[in-house]
C-alpha cells in the first residue's frame, strides 16, 4: 500500500481537483440559466428554488420571439460582430506584421501611443466619438454600431508579440525566392499565425458581442438593436421577466460558444506543434 501511495501523485490530485472545483463554479450559473429557460413562471420563482424544473416547457422561449424581434436582434449582432472580427484580425495582423520585422523612424513611439489606446477606457471618449459619428450621418446604421468595434489596440500589440518570434530566416528566404512583402503575409506570416489569430478572433468576436453601452447610443431604431439591448426589453420597470430573458440570454451565448468550438481547435494545434519543436 505504501509503494502505491508513493506512485500516486497528490500535487497532481490536488491541482486537478482545484481546476474542477473552478471549472464547476464558472459553469454553474450557466447550467441554472439554462434551467431556469425551461421552468414555467410559478417555478422560477419558487422558494425554495429548484434546479432542475419539475414541468419543463418552451413557453420562454416562444414569448421571447413573440414579444421582440429577436430574429432581427441575433441578425444584427450576428452582423456587427462578424464585420468587427474581420477588421480586427486584419488590421491587426497587418499592422503586427508591420512593427514587428519593419525598421523605420518613430516606430516604437508610434507602437508605444497605440499601446497608451488600449488602457483609455471608451466612456471617457465616448461622447467626442458619438459626435464625429452623428456629423457623419451614421446614426441608426451598421456602419455607425461597428465604427468603434474595427481595430483593436490591443489585438496590434498581440500579434506583434507573436509575429516578432517568427524567425527573420523564413522572411529572408521568401525574398530571395521573389516573394513581394504582400506575398510573405499571406504565405507565411498568416499560417504561423493561426494560433494567435484563432485566439483574437475569439476575444474580438466575444468583446463585440457583448457590447452594450455605445449600441445604447447609436441604435434608436428597434430593428437595429443588438441581442444585448434585446435582452433589456424585459426589465420592466418594477419586475423582471426571467424565464423571456433567460431564454433570451440562452440563444444570446450560443454564437459565442460556436466562435470557440470553431477556433479553438487551431489554438491547440499551435500548442501542440510548439510544443514538438521545442
Amino acid at each position: 500500500m505504501n509503494a502505491i501511495a508513493k506512485k500516486i501523485p497528490i500535487g497532481k490530485i490536488a491541482v486537478h481537483l482545484i481546476l474542477l472545483l473552478g471549472a464547476v463554479s464558472m459553469l454553474l450559473p450557466f447550467i441554472w440559466m439554462l434551467a431556469t429557460s425551461f421552468k414555467p413562471p410559478e417555478e422560477v420563482i419558487t422558494w425554495p428554488p429548484t434546479f432542475i424544473p419539475k414541468h419543463p416547457t418552451i413557453e420562454n422561449y416562444i414569448e421571447a420571439f413573440q414579444a421582440a424581434p429577436f430574429h432581427r436582434f441575433f441578425l444584427n449582432s450576428l452582423i456587427v460582430s462578424s464585420i468587427s472580427t474581420i477588421s480586427i484580425l486584419l488590421t491587426s495582423s497587418l499592422s503586427g506584421f508591420i512593427f514587428a520585422k519593419y525598421r523605420f523612424r518613430g516606430k516604437n513611439l508610434i507602437f508605444l501611443l497605440i499601446l497608451a489606446t488600449s488602457m483609455v477606457p471608451f466612456q471617457s471618449y465616448m461622447i467626442p466619438f458619438y459626435l464625429m459619428v452623428n456629423r457623419l450621418g451614421w446614426i441608426n446604421t451598421y456602419q455607425g454600431l461597428a465604427l468603434p468595434l474595427l481595430v483593436m489596440s490591443f489585438g496590434i500589440f498581440f500579434m506583434r508579440q507573436n509575429i516578432i518570434t517568427i524567425p527573420d530566416e523564413l522572411l529572408e528566404a521568401a525574398r530571395i525566392d521573389g516573394c513581394s512583402d504582400l506575398k510573405i503575409y499571406y504565405s507565411i506570416i498568416l499560417p504561423l499565425s493561426k494560433p494567435a489569430l484563432a485566439a483574437l478572433a475569439i476575444f474580438s468576436f466575444k468583446n463585440a458581442w457583448a457590447d452594450f453601452i455605445w449600441p445604447l447610443l447609436v441604435a434608436n431604431d428597434i430593428n437595429l438593436y443588438t441581442m444585448e439591448l434585446g435582452l433589456g426589453m424585459f426589465q420592466h420597470r418594477f419586475t423582471v421577466d426571467y424565464g423571456s430573458i433567460t431564454a433570451g440570454s440562452v440563444i444570446s451565448i450560443l454564437p459565442i460558444i460556436t466562435v470557440y468550438a470553431i477556433f479553438r481547435r487551431h489554438i491547440i494545434e499551435g500548442i501542440t506543434l510548439s510544443g514538438l519543436k521545442g
